[in-house]
């Protein structure tokens, strides 16, 4: 994960602790989930170069691929997208803007976006690097295939109800 421009790395880890702790005070739902957008928005204005935009792009295909997304904000600082789970996390680092997808295993990648973490049983990743075309129509398919994925996956969790 990168650290905001012209900042060391106690400074970069503080400012999110930081953010963090105003996090943590909110008191609803709605006023975590609003914190975590602006955290979101403040994280993109941070990255003023390729990686900045590319976060940018990425969050507003999954919006428009999963408009009940939610936004969140966890493990000092890294974008998620939920929706009955965790849909993708969105990392930033020097080199590399990385989707990770909770249970990217599972899914259908027709397009073979996934290209990272590919060894593993449950996550898969894309990385995107400066330059990289994203294919839209595919990104947003999957994203909601992994939305479609958590969601049934809850209902099917849930014991049924014994009718009296």
């Amino acid at each position: 994960m990168s650290r905001p421009k012209g900042k060391s790395g106690l400074q970069a880890a503080e400012h999110v602790t930081t953010t963090q702790a105003a996090v943590k005070k909110t008191t609803s739902k709605a006023e975590a989930e609003a914190s975590a957008s602006q955290l979101i928005d403040a994280r993109i204005k941070e990255l003023p170069d390729w990686r900045g935009e590319t976060l940018a792009r990425v969050r507003s295909l999954i919006k428009k691929a999963d408009p009940e997304a939610v936004e969140e904000w966890k493990w000092r600082g890294v974008p998620v997208w939920s929706h009955g789970g965790i849909l993708c996390t969105g990392e930033t680092y020097k080199a590399v803007v990385k989707l990770t997808f909770a249970k990217g295993a599972a899914l259908d990648d027709p397009s073979r976006l996934f290209n990272s973490s590919l060894e593993g049983s449950t996550r898969r990743a894309i990385d995107i690097h400066e330059g990289d075309r994203i294919d839209e129509e595919a990104l947003k398919a999957l994203v909601r295939a992994a939305m479609n994925l958590n969601v049934s996956g809850r209902a099917a969790a849930r014991p049924a109800r014994s009718k009296k």
